[in-house]
């Protein structure tokens, strides 16, 4: 039987979800990190171990996704109750938050790989 952390990583996955393996200058796994971009929005999940994982939802505007200035949604603490959360997120809004003026085609942009196992979003600005 699959863990529950597996079959939400799975499920995740079949959202959408793309998952990168950054690593330290040693060649070390540092994190497994997922992002999706949808409906104006983009999606971060950071598993650094079982019971530390951040999960967030920012605007997909957002220029760089490891500090963004401003956060939709946030949930931090243990794999499975962090991405349960993630899971129950509605995918066209985010709740609590007011309604936000959307642009016609979503967050638009494209992933550049920078180094291997690395690539950053870069927000599409015309």
């Amino acid at each position: 039987m699959k863990s529950d952390t597996e079959s939400q990583l799975r499920a995740l996955v079949g959202r959408g979800f793309e998952f990168l393996h950054p690593r330290d200058a040693n060649g070390e796994l540092t994190a497994v990190v997922g992002i999706r971009v949808h409906h104006d929005v983009i999606d971060v999940v950071r598993l650094r171990a079982e019971d530390d994982v951040v999960a967030s939802r920012m605007p997909g505007e957002t220029a760089d996704i490891t500090r963004p200035a401003t956060l939709l949604w946030e949930r931090s603490g243990t794999a499975s109750a962090v991405l349960s959360a993630l899971l129950a997120l509605p995918e066209d809004h985010t709740p609590g938050v007011a309604d936000r003026p959307r642009r016609a085609h979503g967050a638009v942009g494209c992933w550049v790989p920078t180094t291997p196992g690395r690539a950053k979003w870069l927000p599409a600005t015309a």
